[in-house]
């Protein structure tokens, strides 16, 4: 008996299938047994998703079976494990390596060292990739002797692949089609001039030709995808349900596509804690919850011979960062790259209490975002989209290193002039959640989260006074949103009355100004 699992937002629905597959059985443990002769082997499938530069381990403050979780080198030393114990292990990722201020001064090189030392067998290209520019993400994926994927990103208007679309990774007799993409949604959860060299080609159109190449010479076919909606950026995301991301675009590609074996993705951080099988295809689908707070876990019976997956096995591991010897090469590879930028481990200022950020509600650091572009701007209004803020901050003394991996973009402060018809658009576009509720300063929004999307809002005012939508106000944001980033496009066209510094400058000199930073007060986003 099998088990179909079909993941719907929030739950899945069970349905159970005999399948008659020789003496074979599918167990809730590491190790899969079954009747082998030498056409079946044991495949284990290892898998990581939105790393996002999480090199420290995390207090876990939301679990009560560990103190702490995750680590790069935690992370690489569980992985060392499994390659010692279990049979013929392979490392994936499914893309976002990138972020954070240390990928940021290196460009991205810190992310790629550190997977090289990992051993990893292929990535597929997120959209932090092109964090720092197309271009330079074309000369930092040579870096690495693994292929970095992305078959469905092509040099705009030509037919030129910008990067390698497959790989054949073969090992003790197994043989492996490795296909990547990114999503063309995706793309859309970046600033639009990082990518604009580049078209992002639909999936389901670019796949099968891929699947059709390699099936006739591989034993499996594992499809690396990056697509989705954008994951819910809160640390403890995997304890929220109610803001889970779903993974319909991998159910929809598996359902378009015959011959995929197995499906690892990312960019939702939908944790998936066992496969998702598709009950037409059988493609099993997993994903992490993202950050290294997991490593995925899939093994295969494989019969060689017919190119079968007779039966399968996995699981989320927690990466219990107390548990584990952090893994001495990445450690050493880390204390590298920390010691030339050391002065960003320097002291900045001190937050008066916990910072917090949340991906649907009103937040502490979200508040605080806002408040700081509404100054820098001088402008009536502060917004700031939740989705741009990548990390809490510990009351007591921050460092550089811990304010910058909280926000660690590229972009400035922009002011413009928005009609309050615009500016009611774009807080109705935050309230769809669509890419995380957009936080404001200077502005008290009622809202009813139950109502349609585009009507949600019940009251609004600015400064105190009735938002008037014909009423021209100034707004005051970052590059990333006024270009249109995370489908923000209310502000497209809009007259400019301030450009200012880097972002990145403003928030240091904030934290720099204050003894202890206050944290602002709440009740600007009020759901009914």
């Amino acid at each position: 008996m099998r088990d179909i699992l079909i993941r719907k937002p929030g739950t899945y629905i069970v349905i159970f299938m005999f399948a008659v597959v020789m003496t074979a059985c599918q167990t809730s443990g590491s190790n899969i047994r079954a009747d082998r002769d030498n056409n079946i082997k044991t495949v284990t499938l290892l898998f990581t998703n939105d790393l996002e530069s999480t090199y420290d381990p995390v207090s876990a403050f939301w679990r009560d079976d560990m103190e702490h979780i995750g680590g790069v080198a935690q992370l690489a030393t569980l992985v060392d494990e499994l390659r010692e114990s279990e049979s013929n292990v392979f490392l994936f990722d499914a893309g976002d390596i990138f972020t954070g201020i240390l990928a940021k001064l290196t460009e991205g090189e810190v992310s790629f060292e550190l997977m090289n030392t990992m051993a990893y067998d292929a990535m597929a290209i997120g959209n932090h990739e092109f964090e720092y520019g197309w271009k330079v993400l074309e000369k930092q994926k040579h870096r690495v002797p693994f292929p970095v994927l992305g078959a469905n990103l092509y040099y705009k208007g030509t037919d030129i692949l910008f990067a390698q679309p497959y790989s054949i990774i073969e090992r003790d007799g197994i043989r492996i089609g490795v296909i990547g993409i990114m999503g063309q949604d995706a793309a859309t959860a970046l600033n639009p001039p990082n990518i604009a060299g580049l078209d992002v080609r639909d999936p389901k159109v670019v796949v099968p030709e891929y699947v059709k190449l390699l099936r006739p010479d591989v034993d499996l076919i594992v499809v690396l995808t990056h697509q989705g909606k954008t994951a819910p950026m809160q640390t403890d995301d995997s304890a929220h349900p109610e803001i889970q991301r779903d993974i319909d675009a991998e159910i929809a590609l598996a359902g378009s596509v015959e011959g995929i074996d197995v499906i690892l993705s990312g960019h939702a951080d939908a944790g998936t804690e066992k496969p998702v099988v598709h009950p037409r295809t059988g493609t099993l689908i997993m994903q992490t919850y993202g950050q290294g707070f997991h490593l995925g876990f899939l093994q295969l019976e494989v019969d060689v011979e017919n190119d079968k997956v007779l039966a399968h096995s996995g699981r989320l591991i927690p990466v219990d960062s107390d548990s584990l010897t952090p893994h001495p090469g990445i450690v050493e590879k880390l204390a590298m790259y920390r010691e030339r930028h050391k002065d960003i481990y320097d002291v900045v200022g001190r937050s008066a209490e916990h910072l917090s950020r949340a991906y649907t509600t009103e937040s502490d650091m979200g508040n605080l975002f806002a408040d700081i572009h509404r100054q820098e701007g001088r402008a009536q209004v502060g917004l700031y989209p939740s989705g741009g803020i990548r990390r809490d901050i510990e009351a007591g003394e921050v460092t550089v290193q811990e304010l910058l991996d909280a926000w660690p973009f590229l972009d400035d402060v922009v002011a413009v002039k928005l009609s309050g018809e615009k500016l009611l658009g774009v807080i109705e576009q935050g309230l769809s959640l669509e890419r995380g509720i957009m936080q404001v300063s200077g502005m008290v929004v009622e809202y009813d989260p139950q109502r349609p999307v585009g009507s949600r809002i019940l009251a609004a005012t600015v400064n105190g006074k009735e938002l008037d939508k014909n009423a021209t106000y100034t707004v005051s944001t970052g590059s990333f949103v006024t270009n249109g980033g995370d489908l923000y496009t209310h502000f497209v066209g809009s007259e400019v009355v301030y450009r200012g510094r880097d972002f990145a400058t403003v928030l240091t000199e904030y934290f720099r100004k204050y003894e202890k930073v206050p944290v602002p007060k709440r009740g600007r986003l009020i759901a009914k």
